[in-house]
C-alpha cells in the first residue's frame, strides 16, 4: 500500500507535514502489513506515475478533490506532524476519513 505525504524535508526522522500547496517534498511511505516498508522523496507528485492508495493531509478544508478523482482515499491528521507520527496513527486508524 502507498501513501502520500506533503512535507517540508526530505528527513526521514523530523520532516513535518505541509499543507499541499506548501509542499516541498513529497513523502511517498510504502506499507506492508502495518510496517513501513520504504519512504521515498519526490519533488513534485507527478514523478511518481503508479497507483497510490492514500493521501494524508494537513488540513481537511484543502483541495482534495483531484486525489479522490485518481482513487485515493484522503485522510486528514489531528496533531501529527512528523511522518512516525502520521503512519502510526494510520495503522491505529487515529487519522480522519474527508
Amino acid at each position: 500500500m502507498l501513501i502520500w505525504i506533503c512535507v517540508d524535508s526530505q528527513d526521514k526522522e523530523n520532516a513535518k507535514i505541509t499543507k499541499v500547496i506548501d509542499a516541498k517534498y513529497w513523502a511517498l511511505v510504502e506499507m506492508d502489513g502495518g510496517t513501513t516498508k520504504s519512504i521515498s522523496f519526490y519533488d513534485k507528485r507527478e514523478d511518481f506515475t503508479d497507483w497510490v492508495d492514500f493521501i494524508i493531509m494537513k488540513d481537511k478544508y484543502e483541495s482534495y478533490m483531484e486525489f479522490m478523482d485518481e482513487g485515493m482515499m484522503v485522510l486528514c491528521i489531528r496533531e501529527e506532524e512528523t511522518i512516525t507520527e502520521i503512519i502510526e496513527a494510520f495503522v491505529f486508524k487515529e487519522l480522519d476519513e474527508v
